[in-house]
């Protein structure tokens, strides 16, 4: 009697499988499709962790090329491709299976959804054929999805996989980018289909050119509008940097003599001392100026919905979705396209048409903005160079602004780390800076330095965490490790989730304010340890840079990720959080 073992029989499955995909390529099953619709739309990598709904996915991928990225949880493989999308410019693609992996996921696409960020997510499901019997794992997905996506559907037969596809992807980027959803139930992902029958869009030929200027006669009207100005400014949001539009921006502010200001990863698009460059004063230009545009960011808590912009000026606003203009504040002129399309011919029918009278004019209201720039740093310098202890967080914000080289990737991930190091951080280059953006989701930080990392190799990544959000995703710095992406974690320790801590403590005092949002004092350097890593404690001010430079080092000879925890005094905290904003 012959005993036939487990490994026995799942290697001959193995082997039968792969006889079958020899003999017959005339046969294609939905998770060869799925990869190679992801293929055809330009996705190289995949975000993932494993689950037996999507399995046939992961063989697809091997076949067609794409690198596929396990991680430890789902919500740094949906960071991750978040990041990895902002960085590319191409659709990010985050692949889960059902029930939790799907919810453990939402985090990162709602974030995705927020920050206008083209991220796929693939998800498993149960078999059609076990349809609302209580499958594993089974959960509405498409339901709990829809909010949150510009796209979500059930693909129900595998001929349709790679169409659906090419329609999700679509999506991603119709208008303002964002995410979409897709569920393949696990039998619609096994079946095997005569290749012929599967529909699979052809690249190239379904895609139409996003490069939109709008009605034209808007563009005359915005010419107008700024040729005759003498205090104009102009704000750039992210959508400025993912469309592209980087050197529309520039050449606009150079063309016209116009200052510019920037946020998201819009930041860098033009070097500290250009003179069109300003940072620090746009509260002094949003009360002072005569013509504000606002190109690619919406009028949410960030801005005060808007009511931080004088009413006695002509506003015009930006972007590439039609909801956003003129949304919560009413505005002069709103125009919905590609910012690059619309600067670009903008420029082409002012530039000409610009007096000696009101450029001379323009360069008087810079050299004014020039002397506020002055004037707002010396106030914030004492802060920026404390030597107290403990360590002043805007110390730390500035020495790692010194520490960044020119191709330092920059990621805030946490509450007054993002607000305090966005008023001394200055990346070299746009692009360059990543935050959670407006659904303000800690945890973000370790997805994006992955998908940052994979992205561009050559690079350095920094992430800079608070002690919360470095304790959420922290574990997946092994995942960075484990496939080349090393970076650098910076966290400004207060053992606190401070920026909430500050409203608990103003509005109910320290007996009762103290509470929910304390935590331990954590030597996070020993978690650097245990993965054998570089680590360090930094207590002292005059301590950051030196420890920054071994950690840089380390990385370099090591190829491991490093952290450097820096402790902070817990009783400073942003003007923001003092001043409560991002609630008013």
């Amino acid at each position: 009697m012959t005993i036939v073992t487990k490994v026995e029989k799942a290697t001959s499955t193995a082997e039968d499988t792969l006889k079958r995909k020899v003999r017959d390529g005339s046969v294609v099953s939905g998770g060869h499709l799925v990869a190679r619709a992801l293929r055809n739309e330009g996705v190289d990598t995949i975000f993932t962790l494993c689950g037996g709904h999507i399995i046939d996915i992961y063989d697809g991928c091997i076949d067609e090329g794409i690198r596929i990225i396990d991680v430890r949880h789902e919500q740094v493989a949906a960071h991750a491709a978040d990041g990895y999308a902002r960085q590319t410019g191409k659709m990010g693609c985050v692949v889960t299976t059902a029930g939790p992996g799907c919810t453990n996921a939402v985090t990162g696409i709602a974030t995705a959804f927020r920050s206008e960020s083209p991220v796929l997510h693939i998800g498993g499901q149960g078999a059609l054929t076990q349809h609302k019997m209580g499958s594993l794992q089974d959960l509405p997905h498409v339901d709990m999805m829809t909010p949150i996506t510009k796209f979500a559907a059930c693909v129900s037969s595998t001929e349709r996989i790679a169409d659906m596809i090419s329609m999700a992807a679509r999506e991603c980027f119709s208008g303002a980018s964002g995410p979409s959803y897709l569920e393949i139930p696990r039998d619609v992902l096994d079946r095997e289909i005569p290749i012929e029958k599967a529909v699979i869009p052809q690249p190239g030929k379904y895609r139409a050119s996003t490069y939109s200027i709008g009605d034209p006669a808007d563009i005359e009207k915005l010419a107008d509008v700024l040729v005759n100005a003498e205090r104009p400014a102009v704000l750039f949001g992210q959508q400025v940097f993912t469309s592209g539009s980087t050197q529309a921006a520039v050449e606009l502010l150079r063309g016209l003599d116009i200052p510019g200001y920037f946020n998201g990863a819009s930041r860098g698009t033009l070097p500290i001392g250009d003179p069109h460059h300003f940072d620090r004063t746009r509260g002094f230009a949003f009360n002072n100026a005569d013509v504000i545009m606002v190109i690619g960011t919406p009028f949410d808590f960030r801005m005060g919905y808007g009511k931080r912009i004088s009413k006695d000026l002509t506003l015009v606003q930006i972007d590439q979705d039609y909801r956003t203009v003129g949304k919560n504040r009413d505005i002069d002129l709103g125009l919905v396209g590609h910012p690059g399309a619309i600067l670009s011919a903008v420029l082409q029918a002012a530039s000409a048409r610009i007096d000696k009278g009101k450029r001379q004019a323009r360069r008087e209201w810079m050299k004014t903005l020039e002397q506020q720039e002055v004037i707002a740093y010396d106030k914030v310098l004492p802060l920026l160079k404390s030597d107290q202890s403990p360590i002043h967080p805007y110390r730390v914000a500035y020495e790692l602004n010194e520490f960044l080289g020119e191709d330092t990737i920059y990621i805030g991930d946490g509450g007054d780390v993002v607000t305090i190091s966005a008023q001394a951080v200055r990346p070299r280059n746009p692009g360059q800076w990543m935050d959670p953006g407006a659904l303000g989701s800690l945890g973000v930080g370790t997805g994006f330095a992955l998908g940052a990392k994979l992205a561009h190799p050559q690079k350095e990544v920094l992430c800079y965490y608070g002690d919360g959000a470095f304790s959420m995703t922290a574990f997946d710095m092994e995942t960075c490790d484990r496939f080349n992406a090393p970076y650098l974690a910076v966290i400004g320790n207060n053992s606190s989730m401070n920026q909430i801590r500050y409203g608990q403590v103003a509005k109910y005092g320290e007996e009762r304010g103290n509470v929910g949002n304390k935590l331990g004092d954590v030597e996070f350097s020993k978690f650097a340890h245990m993965l054998g890593n570089h680590g360090e404690e930094v207590r002292e001010a005059s301590e950051i840079r030196p420890a920054l430079l071994r950690a840089r080092e380390a990385i370099a000879k090591t190829g491991r990720s490093a952290v450097v925890n820096i402790w902070v005094d817990p009783n400073e905290y942003a003007p923001g959080t003092k001043n409560q904003t991002m609630y008013k």
